[in-house]
């Protein structure tokens, strides 16, 4: 889904301009804390909550001087074809200027903002000032076949060149004319050159459907020589549609994502109701899946009431494949999407351990789901998304609610701490996905979204980076809790690591009513290493109320430890030095050893 805009406001004298524009372009307000009255979500810090909007793929338009948010966005500057755009509007509203994404969207929504307010868009982009338009940025409902070309293109109709149009001009401004470049807009398979720019009409729909595990090789190739028989560019395709069982089918994905476009889904439902503008009905594919034609049917819904039947459907051994184009460029096709549930570890805590990655796949979530306080450690990026919270011991319930969500073409976050791999909800998900439905009370729809998984920094990554570098060796992570966990399988995972003289992250270490297994893990551990062992304790890493310190394994206490708290305990190697500016924990790897033979050889 394309994200929305948000408007930073940093002080009274532009909180009226920044909800104005928040009202014309249906966005939020992000405030500075105690400089505005009134907004959707507060900040303490203006640099780091634009560089985490920035992060998160978020198209900013800051209130404020220009500086702010060039300061705040700078360190992460790396690719112009992908990062968001950054608009910067003056406390009066007087100039809105665009500072950075002008081929991405940037230079029109400074002139919308413009609008809205009746004021000047301060529009630097040569292209834009001198022609009016970027011819790499088509309007929606059009695909540039050639844009490796449009930067010469535009340089020359700045030198003088004139350009003849073959098709309907498609952007509002009036170029110069002559014989020198050439623009063509049609459906057909042309190719564009460094004189011609090609804008194909998506208004075409490709309908798929397959048997189960259909290679994808041969899907690419039946829909490629379709394509080519027929004279129809890939870029005129507006979507791949087929039926919602076929949700899952690598083969179909593949073909979308090749072509660069969405998959819309329909239930068999919806497709028998096409039954009287298809081609070729089957009472064989009625008996299977319930309607009289897959990708006859899903073309002609995706592409809407008025569309018509282009290509009637063709075979191979295992795909099929038909066409049907719409009178106009299809700007919102019919269907649903897919759905994906995106798994994604925010880490300890504090926004700066949060991957981009992970802060991209929330802010495209439509619906957070998750423990309560993790989603609260998202701060603004929650800000105006559906929310379902679920309390600790509702983790079957909290990954079932968010698949059968994403199966309904919803894209959902699933928000957990650290990494969501580790001991968290992943393994949970695909757990509730591999098991029978009877067993797992999962739908099939529930089994055939995209599910996406992003890594964390863990508590151990975490608390091993305050502590030094305690992880240098062989390192291990065992949990304490008894409540999934069998406790012979415990205490046998503590032996073998004691003897295995691994340095040990103990998770869940200690609970209300378990006090007893760290006090067991602890005597154990003495039992294969020095009492004088370094045990790092770590609680609420990457919070304001964070607390490190470090105790020897034989001084270990159950009452200075609870759930927050990470322990680390080095194997014996591990060493806690006074080093600069205080106590540093590492684990050596060998390499004195490995320098000492070197030198003796």
């Amino acid at each position: 889904m394309a994200v929305k805009p948000v408007v930073l406001a940093l002080s009274r004298s532009g909180e009226p301009v920044a909800h104005r524009i928040a009202q014309a372009l249906g966005a939020q307000v992000h405030g500075r804390e105690g400089r505005v009255d009134r907004a959707d979500a507060t900040f303490p810090n203006a640099l780091d909550h634009a560089r985490d909007l920035f992060a998160a793929g978020t198209p900013i338009i800051g209130v404020c001087a220009s500086g702010i948010l060039i300061r705040g966005v700078a360190p992460l500057l790396a690719d112009k074809t992908t990062e968001p755009p950054v608009i910067s509007v003056s406390d009066d509203g007087a100039v809105v200027v665009p500072l950075l994404g002008g081929h991405r969207g940037a230079n029109r929504l400074a002139r919308d903002i413009a609008g809205a307010l009746d004021s000047t868009a301060a529009v630097t982009t040569a292209g834009d000032v001198a022609l009016g338009v970027a011819l790499d940025a088509p309007p929606v409902g059009y695909c540039l076949q050639n844009p490796q070309d449009a930067k010469g293109i535009m340089a020359a109709l700045l030198s003088g060149a004139g350009v003849a149009w073959n098709g309907p001009q498609i952007f509002d401004v009036d170029l110069p004319v002559g014989s020198d470049l050439d623009i063509t807009v049609t459906e057909e398979n042309v190719q564009g050159s460094e004189t011609r720019l090609v804008f194909h009409q998506q208004t075409h729909v490709l309908g798929l459907g397959c048997a189960r595990n259909a290679d994808a090789a041969e899907m690419w190739a039946h829909v490629s020589e379709t394509l080519h028989a027929h004279n129809i560019a890939p870029g005129a395709i507006a979507c791949v549609a087929t039926i919602d069982l076929k949700a899952d089918e690598p083969a179909i994905i593949a073909t979308a994502k090749r072509l660069g476009v969405p998959l819309r889904l329909f239930t068999p439902a919806e497709l028998e109701a096409e039954t009287p503008r298809l081609a070729n009905p089957s009472d064989v594919v009625f008996a299977e899946v319930g309607c009289h034609g897959v990708s006859e049917g899903a073309a002609l819904a995706a592409a809407g009431r008025d569309a018509t039947l282009a290509i009637p459907k063709s075979k191979t051994t295992t795909t099929t494949c038909a066409i049907a184009r719409a009178p106009a460029p299809i700007i919102a096709p019919a269907g649903r999407a897919r759905g994906t549930l995106s798994i994604v570890g925010i880490g300890p805590g504090q926004a700066s351990w949060r991957t981009p990655e992970v802060s991209s796949l929330v802010a495209q979530a439509q619906e957070l789901v998750g423990y309560g306080l993790y989603i609260d450690l998202l701060g603004p990026l929650a800000i105006g998304k559906a929310r379902s919270d679920f309390p600790l011991g509702g983790e079957e319930d909290r990954c079932r609610y968010a698949l059968e969500q994403a199966a309904k073409g919803i894209d959902v976050a699933l928000v957990c701490s650290g990494d969501a791999g580790i001991y968290a909800m992943g393994a949970l998900v695909f757990e509730l996905m591999d098991r029978g439905p009877y067993q797992s009370g999962v739908s099939d729809a529930a089994r055939r979204v995209e599910v996406i998984c992003s890594p964390g920094v863990s508590a151990l990554q975490g608390a091993a980076a305050r502590a030094g570098a305690p992880l240098g060796h062989d390192f291990c992570a065992i949990s304490l809790s008894d409540l999934l966990t069998p406790r012979e399988d415990i205490i046998k995972r503590l032996n073998a690591a004691a003897e295995g003289d691994f340095v040990i992250a103990f998770y869940n270490p200690v609970s209300k009513r378990r006090r007893t297994l760290l006090a067991e893990a602890r005597d154990i551990l003495l039992q294969h290493r020095p009492a004088d062992t370094p045990v790092m304790l770590a609680s609420s890493l990457g919070r304001p109320e964070e607390h490190v310190r470090y105790r020897k394994l034989s001084e270990l206490e159950v009452d200075e430890v609870d759930m927050l708290t990470v322990v680390l305990v080095g194997s014996s190697h591990s060493r806690l030095a006074q080093l600069g500016e205080g106590p540093r924990m590492y684990t050596p790897r060998g390499y004195a050893r490995k320098i000492d033979g070197d030198l003796s050889e």
